[in-house]
C-alpha cells in the first residue's frame, strides 16, 4: 500500500513539473523546483525520468528544459474532427476577418478558464491571446458567460470556494448572471487587464449544454461599452452556428 502512494505521488510530481510549462516555454531546475515546492535534488531525478521518456529536453548549454517530442506525439492525437479547438478555427478566422479583433475560446477547467484556441488581430495594435493561458473564472467576460450558462451547483461551489476574491458581493454576482442569461451574452470593460475590453457569449452543444465561451477582445480605444454591445449580435450568429458544428 505504501509503495502504491509513493508511486502516485510520483506521477502528480511528474505532472506538475510538465504543468509548469503552460507559461513558459524553458525552465531551469532551480525555477521548476520553486514552483512547485519541491527539493532540487527530487525534481532532478524527476527531471532524469521524464528526459529519458523524452518528455523534456535538456539544453546543455543553458542548463534548461523545454518541452519534449513525446508531448507533441501525444498532442498530435488531440487534432481530431470533433476537438472544437480544430473544428472551429476556420469560423474564428472568419470572425476575426469581420471584426478586426483578437477572437478566442475558451472551456471551463474547475475553477479556471483555460484559452484553447486563439486567432489574432492583424492590427497593429492589438490583444494578444496565448493558448493554454487559464484565468480565473470570477472575472472577464468569457468567465462570467462559462459561470452564467453553468448549474446552480457549479456557481455555488466557484463562490464557497478559497479562490472566491473577497472584492465580489456574491448578492451582486448572482443578479449578474441573471442579466447575462436573459441577455446572451456577457462584456468585460478593463474589468481583468487595464486598456482591455472584451464581449463574450455560449456556444451551446445540440442537447442545450454550454461547451464552450467565444469572445471577441482588443484594447478600450476600439472597443467602446457602445462597440461590445454593437458585437454582440455578431458573435451570437457565430456561435449558434458553431454550435451546430459540435456533437
Amino acid at each position: 500500500m505504501e509503495d502504491r502512494k509513493l508511486t502516485v505521488r510520483a506521477v502528480e510530481r511528474a505532472l506538475d513539473i510538465l504543468l509548469c510549462f503552460t507559461t513558459r516555454s524553458d525552465l531551469g531546475l532551480t525555477e521548476i523546483a520553486s514552483q512547485i515546492g519541491l527539493h532540487k535534488s527530487t525534481v532532478h531525478r524527476l527531471m532524469a525520468t521524464l528526459e529519458d521518456r523524452g518528455f523534456v529536453i535538456r539544453d546543455v548549454a543553458t542548463e534548461k528544459y523545454r518541452l519534449g517530442i513525446r508531448i507533441w506525439e501525444l498532442s498530435a492525437h488531440m487534432s481530431r474532427s470533433d476537438d472544437p479547438a480544430i473544428l472551429l478555427l476556420p469560423a474564428m478566422e472568419r470572425l476575426r476577418d469581420r471584426l478586426g479583433e483578437t477572437v478566442s475560446l475558451y472551456l471551463r477547467d474547475g475553477s479556471e478558464r483555460i484559452r484553447i484556441q486563439a486567432v489574432q488581430s492583424d492590427q497593429a495594435i492589438r490583444r494578444v491571446a496565448p493558448v493554454g493561458v487559464r484565468l480565473p473564472l470570477s472575472v472577464g467576460a468569457s468567465s462570467k458567460v462559462l459561470m452564467a450558462f453553468a448549474t446552480d451547483e457549479d456557481r455555488e461551489e466557484l463562490m464557497n470556494g478559497p479562490e472566491w476574491p473577497v472584492f465580489i458581493d456574491p448578492a451582486v454576482y448572482l443578479a449578474q448572471m441573471i442579466d447575462i442569461r436573459d441577455n446572451g451574452y456577457a462584456t468585460s470593460y478593463e474589468e481583468r487587464e487595464p486598456g482591455a475590453a472584451a464581449v463574450s457569449v455560449p456556444i451551446m452543444d445540440r442537447r442545450g449544454n454550454i461547451a464552450a465561451a467565444l469572445s471577441v477582445s482588443g484594447p478600450v480605444s476600439r472597443l467602446s461599452q457602445e462597440t461590445l454591445h454593437e458585437y454582440a449580435p455578431v458573435l451570437k450568429d457565430a456561435a449558434t452556428q458553431m454550435g451546430l458544428m459540435l456533437s
